[in-house]
């Protein structure tokens, strides 16, 4: 519960400090994100808890990546995430799962995720800012990714990129869990670097 009281509250800085940067009022964010000025007066608070398609609409309009919005400032030169240290930031009625593992430096960072779908489990996304581009890995299992209406099944072995700036949605197949790692390849944003804060 400590851990989450900890989380919470550098997700209420990292929030405020990006909306402050971005010249943004808690009313103006509400509107371009499409959350509740209540929900952001008590994320700021560290109050509640904000699911994974809050975070992503919260990223995308401060320019950011989601685990910007996360993590704490970084310390040394390599930075190792291991998947049982990492809470999933979105978990599925059937147990499917994802894992923010890290997300790189630098004024284009690349959000490194970790992802469990389980069979005929889906996870639907709304669209990303121009020129974030996704990047699907599978290592084990089967899906089916959804981009802009059309369907593209992935087995292991496969890789797929797309433009995220159109709706998509991933969804397990088969028999057996799929396994896959995902990334997000973000645009340099106007805030400066992505990660810290």
């Amino acid at each position: 519960m400590a851990e989450t009281a900890t989380a919470l509250r550098t997700v209420a800085h990292n929030v405020r400090a990006a909306r402050i940067r971005a010249g943004l009022s808690l009313e103006e964010l509400g509107r371009r994100a499409q959350v509740s000025k209540g929900a952001l007066v008590a994320l700021e608070k560290a109050q509640g808890n904000p699911n994974l398609a809050t975070l992503v609409r919260l990223a995308d309009t401060l320019g950011i990546s989601v685990s910007a919005l996360m993590q704490g400032p970084h310390e040394g030169r390599v930075r190792i995430a291991a998947a049982d240290a990492v809470a999933p930031l979105w978990t599925g009625e059937r147990g499917s799962e994802a894992q923010l593992m890290l997300t790189t430096s630098g004024p284009a960072p690349v959000e490194v995720w970790r992802w469990r779908l389980e069979p005929d489990e889906e996870y639907p996304s709304h669209p990303h800012q121009a020129g974030v581009v996704e990047t699907v890995s599978v290592t084990a299992g089967r899906m089916v990714l959804v981009v802009d209406g059309t369907e593209h099944t992935l087995e292991a072995g496969q890789t797929a990129t797309f433009d995220g700036d159109t709706t998509h949605t991933y969804r397990g197949t088969g028999t057996e869990p799929c396994h896959l790692i995902m990334t997000v390849h973000l645009p340099p944003g106007p805030a400066g670097p992505a990660t810290g804060a």
